[in-house]
């Protein structure tokens, strides 16, 4: 069962995100996290398939908290999404720069994440085996 932390500190964006990632067909487990704090809290708890964050949070932002996942060994492999309002060029580059997998900008379609989601976890089940 893949194991999807969601970081997100508004409430009904975080609830957005876990229904859309629900819907991958079988069973996953979505733990929240609602600010990038609380993530550094909840990350050495389980193990992680996917992280799904957003970039503008108090305390820690998304660019932080990608920088810290893909700088630590425990968490490097762990394939993260970017969701944010922050669509320019340069916000995606420094993204993707810093690790993440892929980058999608608000507002976006439930299946764009859906299918992102999917083919990140796949690759990651893939280089497991």
């Amino acid at each position: 069962m893949p194991r999807i932390l969601i970081v997100e500190d508004s409430p009904t964006m975080r609830a957005l995100l876990a229904s859309a990632l629900e819907e991958l067909g079988g069973s996953v487990k979505i733990t929240e996290a609602e600010s990038g704090f609380e993530a550094l809290r909840v990350l050495p708890r389980e193990r992680w398939d996917l992280i799904v964050t957003d970039v503008n949070m108090p305390d820690i932002n998304g660019l932080e908290l990608v920088a810290f996942a893909k700088g630590n060994g425990a968490y490097r492999h762990v394939p993260l999404i970017i969701v944010s309002t922050e669509g320019s060029e340069r916000d995606r580059a420094k993204g993707l720069e810093l690790g993440a997998d892929a980058y999608l900008v608000k507002p976006f379609e439930p299946g764009d994440l859906r299918e992102i989601a999917a083919e990140l976890l796949a690759r990651s089940r893939a280089r497991k085996d």
